[in-house]
């Protein structure tokens, strides 16, 4: 599968089932060893199986959610994706900015992913230009 193809793909599936809270496809979305690092500060899910368990504990603590993603930037078998999130959380709202960078394989699962974000109190929308090459 084309890196192009398997980043859209990604975030498609993200977008519409982190606001489901359906972690079920995401996780299929990672190769057997692939590590999913959240935050650069904690230690990689590993797999789809790690995947699903740490996104069952996140969307569980998590209501209201509306998610988007922008184009991915791509370059060999990497992509980058900015993502931007709303939500609920200990009747505290949300907003989270963050990139994810993605390895993928010849199938187009995810061998590698590291996030980074930004929390922030309240519903904050991106600018205009947001996630879109300008």
């Amino acid at each position: 599968m084309e890196t192009r193809d398997a980043a859209r793909r990604w975030a498609d599936t993200w977008q519409r089932n982190w606001n489901a809270r359906n972690a079920k496809p995401i996780a299929a979305l990672y190769a057997p060893d692939a590590e999913y690092t959240v935050s650069p500060s904690r230690d990689p899910n590993i797999g789809p199986e790690g995947a699903r368990v740490y996104l069952d504990r996140v969307f569980g603590e998590e209501s209201e959610i509306s998610s988007r993603f922008g184009e991915p930037i791509v370059d060999g078998n990497r992509a980058a994706i900015q993502w931007w999130a709303t939500y609920v959380e200990a009747g505290r709202y949300i907003s989270l900015a963050g990139t994810s960078v993605l390895q993928f394989n010849e199938d187009g699962l995810v061998i590698d992913e590291w996030d980074a974000w930004e929390e922030m109190d309240g519903h904050r929308t991106p600018d205009g230009g947001w996630g879109r090459p300008r």
